[in-house]
């Protein structure tokens, strides 16, 4: 019987993995997660989550430079945004000058440009988290909860990528795809 699933699935998905390796890695890293911060956190954990899923790939070393990338740009992003904040507290007008100051810090000062635009992202974050409380100290405390939901689900993806690649190699790539699969 299991011989024939493989054998199926083998025809399935023509060689490529990726997809099936995916699927495991974010069933595994979803779960840990809603774990984590909801269950034993009480949090919602929809902002980790969808953080996990951008940092996670079944090939690790693309999973490493998203990773890095989207480390890096939530921190300048989280940082403009809690900038702007607390200089002029909250209001909608604040929303695009964060956006646009991260976008610039980050394309022209740090330059990471794997994953730039977290940064305009994780500054309206922070930025709605101010709008949301209507103060600039709990929104400052909400961003910041946020963004610590965001990394973690990085760091999730990135380790649940990297066990996993482990645990279940990705295959060589078939011949004449022009696919590297090299973990």
């Amino acid at each position: 019987m299991s011989s024939r699933v493989v054998a199926w699935f083998e025809r399935a998905v023509r060689g490529d993995w990726n997809g099936l390796h995916l699927a495991a890695n974010v069933f595994i890293a979803t779960t840990l997660l809603w774990l984590l911060l909801g269950t034993w956190a009480d949090l919602n954990p929809i902002w980790a989550i969808s953080s996990m899923v951008a940092a996670s790939d079944p090939v690790v070393k693309q999973a490493a430079k998203t990773f890095r990338g989207r480390m890096v740009n939530s921190l300048v992003g989280s940082a403009v945004g809690m900038l702007v904040l607390l200089v002029e507290g909250p209001s909608a007008w604040q929303l695009p000058i964060a956006m646009s100051a991260a976008v610039i810090v980050s394309s022209y000062i740090v330059r990471q440009p794997t994953m730039f635009r977290q940064a305009p992202i994780t500054a309206a974050i922070v930025i709605a988290a101010g709008l949301e409380k209507h103060s600039k100290l709990s929104g400052v405390e909400l961003g910041v909860r946020r963004v610590g939901e965001v990394l973690l689900g990085c760091v999730v993806g990135i380790l649940v990528s990297w066990a996993m690649a482990r645990l279940w190699p990705l295959p060589p790539a078939p011949p004449g795809s022009g696919k590297s699969q090299s973990a």
